[in-house]
């Protein structure tokens, strides 16, 4: 907690005399305490047992005069889904059989014979992502070519029949376990379209593939995130079919009870699609988020592969639910391995403008890397992640608005929970806000000496919902005020980025909410010299 309560020290002294005529009271000494109530010297008698009675009274009701918090907008979201945006960084990993025959989407007639990682280390996967900064890893199970990365018993088309340890291997076994032993969360994807399965456009697919998604729910323990994706329908081998086949992208899945299936197995579990129910696509694979990003969202009406990228990279200021925004990317040209695009690893640049445009637009930010035939994140891949985390590190190590002196137009109640200067102190838990109806604030914090800086941090206290619709930035140098940024949505987090700017006081004014409004960290940053300058 940020301020502290008034203290209230009650002491009893008792002086012996030859005889009780003898003892005599002191007046009270109050000495300089925080507020009101000072320390309290009590002798006993009547008087004095009555005046405690009293005080502590007092002080009961001043205990319990903590106000409540702000109103929570209609739309909030879960502890799950708060907890999983602050990761703000996870991982991908696209590894199958296309791993080994040079292909983006397999057929569905590749044998399992080619499945064969020579250097298979799933530790090194973890590790890796744990170095780079990663929360949780999601591997693909299975991806559209219906090849199963463990030994599933509805189907043959499986690291089973493998040459790979004998057919004894499971991989998701192993990168679960490897998850565990680095501190990461394990996700998984499982392809909603599989060109392998005979039956697939079918009721007899939709009971097979819950059926799988039941073996990767109860065998592997807690699984933190299902994927699914949009890709449904197509040209396939279909069990020998060979042939075409379109489904009702609609109605066939049936989402609604694939989803409360997985819940009932695991209610911890959060599920990712252009729907949600708990995290939604922001419509490319860029890694961008839009400029404006809303957490909320009506998801009525949103087909699942078929739905508005640009409304799902926007989200909706009248969403009537909540779904986190994930902006996914591959580190590479393509999402899985290609001996061909070694040399195309993103460049520190891209990758730069990939976090500050997902994470930095309230966005989670789940980049893919490919492990190569041997099993291994290739050495190139791993170095650009390192160094993405070293300059990240570097340009966010020191908070320069830390501690700082912050003022506010409105504070909620006058009260110090709502204190502005909690904007600025090293608990992102605690917020200021302003009184009911208001709409609009300014938040001014006071540098005490020209400082230069070309980062600034913005965060809402998004358990209550999102408010800020439209702000703006103002900095004062050599006495004057200018304008140095402006944007619409903030939510869990608004990285902008500036000329370099030095200057004594710093200013946020926000022009428009949907509530009181609320901010629970306000940052000032200096770039890394590696970083591109304006």
């Amino acid at each position: 907690m940020k301020f502290g309560l008034m203290s209230l020290i009650i002491r009893l002294s008792v002086r012996r005399g030859k005889t009780g005529a003898d003892r005599h009271h002191k007046p009270a000494k109050t000495t300089g305490c925080r507020e009101k109530l000072g320390a309290v010297i009590f002798r006993p008698g009547t008087e004095s047992l009555k005046t405690l009675i009293i005080l502590c009274v007092l002080f009961s009701s001043f205990c319990t005069s903590i106000p409540p918090d702000i109103p929570a907008n209609a739309a909030v979201p879960s502890s799950l889904q708060v907890a999983y945006q602050k990761m703000e960084f996870i991982g991908f990993i696209h590894f199958s059989i296309n791993t080994f025959t040079d292909k983006e989407w397999g057929y569905g007639n590749e044998s399992p014979s080619l499945f064969f990682p020579t250097a298979f280390d799933a530790d090194q996967w973890a590790s890796v992502a744990k170095r780079a900064g990663m929360k949780e890893l999601i591997l693909t199970a299975k991806h559209h070519d219906g090849f199963c990365l463990w030994p599933s018993r509805y189907t043959e088309h499986s690291v089973k029949n493998s040459p790979w340890k004998n057919g004894q291997g499971d991989v998701v076994r192993e990168f679960v376990d490897a998850c565990r032993r680095h501190g990461l969360k394990a996700g998984l994807y499982l392809s909603p379209w599989d060109r392998n399965f005979a039956g697939y456009g079918s009721p007899a697919y939709i009971d097979y593939y819950r059926n799988q998604l039941k073996e990767l729910l109860t065998e592997y323990g807690e699984i933190s995130e299902l994927w699914f994706d949009g890709a449904n329908g197509g040209s396939g081998w279909y069990g020998g079919a060979d042939e075409t086949r379109t489904i009702d992208r609609k109605t066939y899945y049936r989402w609604p009870e694939t989803w409360a299936l997985a819940k009932k197995i695991q209610p911890k579990i959060l599920l990712f699609s252009d729907a949600g129910p708990d995290i939604r696509w922001t419509g490319n694979e860029s890694g961008y988020a839009g400029e404006t990003n809303w957490s909320t969202i009506n998801t009525r009406g949103i087909v699942v592969g078929k739905a508005d990228q640009d409304y799902l990279n926007t989200g909706d200021p009248d969403g009537k639910q909540w779904l986190v925004p994930l902006c996914d990317t591959s580190i590479r040209p393509d999402w899985f391995y290609h001996p061909s695009q070694d040399d195309q690893v993103k460049s520190l640049h891209e990758l730069l403008e990939i976090t500050y445009n997902s994470v930095g637009r309230n966005s989670v930010l789940l980049l893919n890397i490919p492990p190569d035939k041997r099993g291994l994140f290739h050495e190139n891949d791993v170095a650009a992640l390192m160094e993405l985390r070293r300059v990240l590190a570097e340009t966010f190590k020191k908070d320069l608005a830390a501690g700082c002196e912050v003022s506010a137009d409105n504070i909620r109640l006058n009260h110090p929970k709502f204190s502005p200067g909690n904007c600025v102190d090293e608990d992102k838990e605690t917020y200021w806000a302003c009184d009911d109806g208001i709409r609009r604030a300014v938040v001014e914090v006071n540098l005490k000496e020209d400082t230069l800086f070309d980062r600034i941090v913005l965060q809402e206290p998004i358990r209550f919902g999102q408010r800020i619709a439209v702000f703006s930035i103002e900095g004062r140098t050599d006495g004057k005020w200018k304008k140095i940024a402006q944007g619409t949505t903030i939510g869990y987090k608004r990285i902008l980025r500036i000329p370099s700017l030095e200057a004594d006081r710093v200013r946020l004014i926000i022009h428009k909410s949907n509530n009181s409004p609320a901010l629970s960290h306000l940052g000032l940053y200096k770039a890394s010299e590696k970083e591109d300058r304006f």
